[in-house]
């Protein structure tokens, strides 16, 4: 499975540096992502790519980190951390100006060599936190 992680790789770093080949290389056309941060799931490659330009268009200077990976069948296992400055609009908050971290793990099943489904789960309100969207709770 080392061959997987290094795809499973690419497909975090590529697209963030405006190599959106990989995503046509490396997804299925029937790819599906489950972000609980989205209404819908992710369709295709043309979704995902949707997804990256989305979030790129807000933070222009995304990079991530791969803290830890592991495969084991046909699953790769990512935890991650993204960083960039809050540059465009994104949820309908307006550019802060702000850097923000977040971090979150993906799960990856792949058939055939491509990517077939993503499982996302992110630090959305961390996020939102760091925008000042939303208030940090009061301590008790």
């Amino acid at each position: 499975m080392t061959d997987a992680k290094q795809i499973v790789r690419l497909l975090f770093e590529e697209p963030w540096k405006g190599n959106m080949d990989v995503i046509d290389e490396y997804l299925a056309p029937g790819y599906t992502g489950h972000d609980p941060s989205e209404p819908e799931a992710i369709r295709g490659p043309e979704g995902f790519r949707g997804q990256v330009e989305k979030y790129l268009a807000a933070f222009p200077d995304t990079r991530f980190t791969i803290d830890d990976q592991f495969a084991e069948g046909d699953r790769v296992a990512t935890r991650w951390t993204a960083r960039g400055t809050h540059q465009g609009e994104i949820g309908g908050i307006s550019p802060t100006g702000k850097e923000v971290t977040v971090t979150g793990l993906t799960f990856t099943q792949f058939d055939g060599g491509k990517v077939i489904e993503d499982w996302i789960t992110w630090d959305a309100l961390g996020m939102l936190v760091q925008l000042g969207a939303v208030p940090t709770a009061a301590r008790a």
